[in-house]
């Protein structure tokens, strides 16, 4: 069985944080654990803890077969027992990693706040980890009042966003049923059921995880369909984004991976600027009107090394279930002001 050494750890915890769309300062040494990250997205932005080890197999004479855990090591002792120390103004997050499958498990700090006991772990079930590793999400109840959250790494950002309100849901067996049918299938969970279902201290949570795992699913699948490369210009670097055809906002848009293509950051925008777009037949365009005026207003810098990246036909998928529907490519430059 595979275990990271502590910089292996956060160095998965910083590349999950990048591939989901976050980013992240450091304000520890990067030898230290716990280590303290300022991550931020847009104008979202706070401090986290993290403390995190390898998890292992738990199983035994003594313990269930199914059982995973967290050795808890090396931290600070009070009166002879370690302890978690919080990050103050700011969150505590403790993790464990499975590598071999590649899930987290998060727990709820609130629980462990106090000096703990001789060799301490912490323990999540095998069906979680797994479950999580096939839907990107699954909440587990320790049977203890703690809700333990295991999760793909595409999750991360939203996890720390939200992990207070999404551990207290394991107070209410109505709410972690709510969760765990937004882990299990989130297109299929109204809004309204959550409104109905969930106080509204940590309703924002549950619809943000809702909407964070569809935006992960949504990602993979395009991603994985067009071999991450932008389909415009080729480039691969972890630069890419999976973008909506049809916007999301859109009447009748659908996360299904025939209304997203996957694009570099810089057509991306592009493309969502109505700057450039492909048509049916997966022909691409310039908007020479916005071109001209990049030119009058001094603004065209690059401009004919960008016309130069471009493919003259976007690159597909293999699978043609995956190919752009016509239909909503064809809405889509129509809502954007395209005649092609």
């Amino acid at each position: 069985m595979a275990r990271l050494p502590k910089p292996g750890l956060f160095k998965v915890v910083e590349r999950s944080l990048l591939d989901s769309g976050w980013s992240f300062l450091h304000l520890s040494a990067p030898t230290e654990h716990p280590a303290t990250y300022q991550v931020y997205r847009d104008e979202r932005s706070f401090r986290v803890k993290i403390y995190i080890w390898n998890l292992s197999h738990g199983g035994g004479a003594q313990r269930p077969a199914d059982e995973y855990r967290i050795q808890i090591t090396g931290l600070p002792e009070v009166n002879g027992a370690q302890q978690f120390i919080p990050q103050i103004g700011g969150k505590t997050v403790i993790l464990g990693w499975w590598d071999e499958v590649g899930v987290f498990a998060g727990f709820d700090f609130s629980f462990h706040s106090n000096p703990l006991g001789s060799s301490p772990s912490i323990q999540i079930r095998e069906d979680a980890l797994r479950a999580a590793h096939t839907s990107g999400f699954a909440p587990h109840n320790r049977g203890n009042g703690e809700l333990a959250i295991a999760f793909k790494p595409n999750f991360i950002g939203a996890y720390f966003e939200n992990l207070e309100a999404l551990h207290k849901t394991g107070e209410v067996p109505a709410e972690i049923e709510v969760l765990r049918e937004i882990g299990e299938s989130p297109e299929k969970v109204a809004d309204d059921e959550i409104e109905r279902k969930v106080p509204s201290e940590r309703r924002y949570a549950l619809v943000s995880t809702k909407r964070a795992l569809r935006e992960a699913g949504f990602r993979d699948r395009v991603l994985t369909a067009y071999g991450h490369q932008c389909a415009m210009c080729g480039i691969q670097l972890k630069l890419l984004d999976a973008a909506h055809i049809l916007p999301v906002n859109a009447p009748n848009s659908t996360d299904e991976t025939r209304n997203g293509v996957a694009l570099c950051t810089l057509h991306h925008r592009a493309f969502d600027r109505s700057f450039v777009t492909f048509d049916k037949d997966y022909k691409t365009y310039v908007d020479e009107d916005q071109a001209k005026e990049f030119s009058v207003t001094g603004h065209n810098g690059g401009l004919d090394g960008f016309r130069n990246n471009i493919r003259p036909l976007i690159i597909l998928p293999p699978d043609k279930k995956d190919h752009p529907d016509p239909n909503f490519v064809s809405t889509a430059n129509a809502m954007r002001g395209w005649a092609v």
